[in-house]
């Protein structure tokens, strides 16, 4: 297992970052900790969750998949050896399934302090390692939007949300502090902010990022390289899409969608036609595609951690044995050309 320092901070995660929004709605407490026994005995020191896990967001399990952590952590010990990240969600109009969080949450210092708070407490830990804003309070270009309209409404200021992580962090309760689903612009103004105001500087953004969506590579990448700042990518398999476990309408047992008709970001006309060139290519080359998929996001160099996540154990051993895989000038240029016919087909 490969370590990257975490942007400007002391820590070293590891390349594989262990996504649980599937711990309390798919996967049991008992399948959590196997999931998690495993991927720290692989030698992944990287956990990504969030206040609002698990997905779909629902009222009757929401902060469940941070519960299910801290009965692991409470149960192994060890809370040293283990990178913890979460998230608070962004404001409730940009997304509806969490309105029942706080009555709608905001990105307000009495918001913050307090998703940090309750989280801690779910997780059973004095400090969460890496604390991240879910997603902008502002109205803008995330969760597949394209065509940037200006609103005139950004609702509560960043400076306001600085404050109240640079708050967390001073009580000791947050490491470090980054950013979600966020634009070239945002990253640019909370370090605008950081270094004006001398504010906690971000380490990071977590962005969609997969063969299907490479539109970070358009502005958030050259900030990422340049600030050091590097990307958490989720989504490397597009829901799973990339595996090619849905190719030709096929609806697998159990899979994530086939159980709910919301993740549909992944399956467009255009969507398929390129996973199908991908999934083909890696036959070609012998390759299992999910681990091919995953392997290319492993290698981009603004990526610190390639976030996966799985409902089987056995998807588990795939992704994660995926670091051991390293696609060569050919396969990449394969890759560039399926792109170049069909780009960003699910943005």
């Amino acid at each position: 297992m490969e370590y990257r320092q975490l942007g400007t901070s002391s820590l070293k995660v590891s390349q594989v970052c262990l996504g649980t929004m599937t711990f309390g709605e798919q996967n049991t407490v008992s399948d959590a900790a196997e999931q998690l026994d495993y991927a720290l005995d692989q030698g992944v020191n990287f956990v990504d969750c969030a206040e609002m896990y698990p997905v779909p967001p629902r009222p009757e399990t929401q902060g469940r998949t941070e519960e299910y952590i801290g009965k692991w952590l409470s149960a192994r010990g060890g809370r040293d050896k283990v990178i913890i990240a979460s998230k608070v969600a962004g404001r409730g109009e940009a997304n509806p399934g969490v309105r029942h969080l706080r009555s709608g949450p905001r990105l307000s210092r009495d918001h913050i302090l307090k998703a940090c708070d309750d989280s801690l407490k779910r997780l059973g830990t004095d400090y969460i390692d890496l604390y991240q804003i879910h997603w902008p309070e502002r109205q803008t270009n995330f969760f597949g939007r394209l065509g940037y309209q200006h609103q005139g409404d950004d609702g509560i200021r960043i400076a306001e949300t600085l404050n109240a992580l640079e708050e967390l962090v001073e009580a000791g309760k947050v490491r470090y502090i980054g950013i979600s689903n966020e634009t070239p612009w945002g990253m640019h103004e909370y370090l605008r902010e950081s270094v004006v105001y001398g504010k906690p500087r971000i380490v990071s953004i977590q962005n969609p990022y997969n063969l299907l969506n490479r539109t970070f590579e358009v502005g958030c990448a050259e900030v990422s390289i340049r600030e050091q700042c590097g990307l958490l990518a989720y989504s490397p398999l597009a829901f799973g899409v990339l595996s090619g476990k849905y190719l030709e309408g096929a609806k697998p047992e159990g899979a994530r969608l086939t159980l709910y008709e919301r993740f549909q970001r992944y399956t467009s006309e255009r969507s398929n036609v390129a996973t199908e060139a991908y999934v083909n290519l890696a036959r070609q080359f012998g390759l299992d595609p999910a681990q091919m998929a995953l392997a290319f996001v492993n290698q981009q160099p603004f990526v610190t951690a390639n976030i996966i996540g799985a409902t089987t154990m056995e998807q588990l051993r795939t992704n994660i044995a995926s670091v051991e895989l390293q696609l060569d000038k050919e396969q990449l240029a394969a890759i560039e050309i399926i792109h170049q016919h069909n780009p960003n087909p699910a943005p």
